[in-house]
């Protein structure tokens, strides 16, 4: 990834969203070719000199201080995840950002606690949105991860590029939009992460709308919110999700997908369960009687 190209496209499609009346300057009087705030307007907003921004948008500018980035974010009105996608942009490579190697693994007990989850649809998420481990219910009410092959278990790549994606998710283009936005937020963290290049390459070759999305320069950290999905069984399931990082491992997010009491998602549920379950097998007559013994 091109560091002074992200950096200078993140800020200008920032800006270019904030209209002067909304930042709180009043009109000068002086006609806007570009759409948004100017350069200099930034500036005065964050109390640097005009030069100095626009080094900084160039990428010219080498570590600013926390004292910057928070100007910046202030004067932008940056929410969170856009305040942690800069300094992840602006702060100076290091070989920790450069792109983790090994492969991620999900601890025993993380995976008794998905299982133990097995009323609602739980999944552990690593980097690049891989998806690590699910319950039955996950795999049920959006895709048999466990079934593909593991290079292949990604929640961009489903809700991108699987037809069947389509066709469950609620508001596609806004979970599938959402998505694209939390890799943005990861590609800042990790510029040179080969892996996720290769991800970003397929959806670009793949999805129609991936290239849009991307180039907006939208991004997103999940924490909760709201997913609908449509199941050929029992028809729509709506949740409130919940996303948390897993302790003792920075970069595993458990999601839990969680359901109003008493509502028809909450009636659904366990109707898909006995539905999906796969029941003991019962036992012939022949197979239930013993052998017999040796004889004497």
């Amino acid at each position: 990834m091109d560091r002074s190209r992200e950096i200078a496209d993140f800020l200008r499609t920032r800006r270019a969203g904030l209209t002067p009346d909304k930042a709180g300057l009043p009109d000068d009087g002086r006609a806007r070719r570009v759409p948004g705030l100017r350069r200099d307007e930034v500036a005065r907003l964050a109390g640097v000199s005009t030069e100095y921004y626009t080094r900084l948008e160039q990428g010219r500018v080498g570590n600013p201080s926390p004292e910057v980035l928070e100007a910046l974010a202030r004067a932008l009105h940056l929410d969170d995840s856009e305040r942690e996608h800069l300094t992840d942009l602006l702060a100076r490579p290091t070989a920790t950002r450069r792109g983790p190697t090994s492969p991620q693994r999900v601890r025993p007990g993380l995976h008794l606690m998905l299982q133990t989850l097995d009323h609602v649809p739980a999944f552990i998420l690593g980097r690049r949105t891989d998806v690590l481990a699910t319950n039955h219910l996950a795999r049920e009410v959006l895709t048999d991860f466990d079934a593909l092959p593991a290079p292949r278990r990604n929640l961009a790549r489903y809700y991108l590029l699987d037809p069947q994606a389509r066709e469950r998710v609620l508001d596609w283009d806004r979970i599938a939009a959402e998505t694209v936005a939390v890799l943005r937020l990861e590609a800042g963290r990790y510029p040179d992460d080969r892996q996720l290049a290769e991800l970003v390459g397929e959806l670009t070759l793949k999805s129609p709308e991936f290239s849009t999305w991307w180039h907006d320069h939208r991004v997103l950290r999940r924490t909760h919110g709201a997913k609908g999905y449509h199941h050929p069984v029992v028809g729509d399931l709506h949740f409130s999700y919940e996303s948390f990082q897993v302790p003792g491992d920075n970069e595993q997010t458990l999601c839990v997908y969680n359901v109003e009491p008493g509502s028809e998602t909450a009636r659904s549920l366990p109707l898909l369960v006995s539905w999906t379950t796969p029941q003991p097998r019962t036992l012939s007559s022949s197979e239930a009687t013993p052998p017999p013994g040796p004889t004497s």
